[in-house]
This record gives C-alpha cells, sequence and structure tokens, in this order.
C-alpha cells in the first residue's frame, strides 16, 4: 500500500538540507544535496512507520511572519 506523506524542507547555516515530516513526531533526516536527502526521508519515514500510527493533518500552506526581536 502506498501512503504520501508532506516534508517541509529547509536548508540550515551549515548547507545542509533538513527534512522534517510533521505527521510523524521526530521523523527527520538530512544531507547535504536534495537527491540524498529525498532518499533518506523515505527510509525515515519507512522505519517511523514501523513504531508510530502517522497524524494526518491537512496541509494548509506556509506564511512568513516577521516579529520585532
Amino acid at each position: 500500500m502506498k501512503r504520501e506523506f508532506n516534508v517541509l524542507i529547509e536548508k540550515d547555516e551549515d548547507g545542509y538540507f533538513v527534512a522534517f515530516v510533521p505527521a510523524l513526531r521526530g521523523c527527520h533526516t538530512q544531507a547535504k544535496s536534495l537527491d540524498v536527502l529525498m532518499k533518506r526521508v523515505q527510509e525515515a519515514i519507512e522505519l517511523c512507520l514501523e513504531v508510530e500510527v502517522p497524524t494526518m493533518n491537512e496541509f494548509v500552506g506556509v506564511q512568513r511572519v516577521a516579529v520585532n526581536a
């Protein structure tokens, strides 16, 4: 059975791509390239599914918010 998950990807200050899977608590990985990242995030999801039931929230979007700091 195929399942699809939303994956959030950011680039950190060291140049690594970091992927988070909001539906699976603690499911994240990182890599220097997007190609490697996508392979690793697929592996991470498969491992997380072995021990956790996902929460399926509807993805709405991403919004940037500015605050005075």
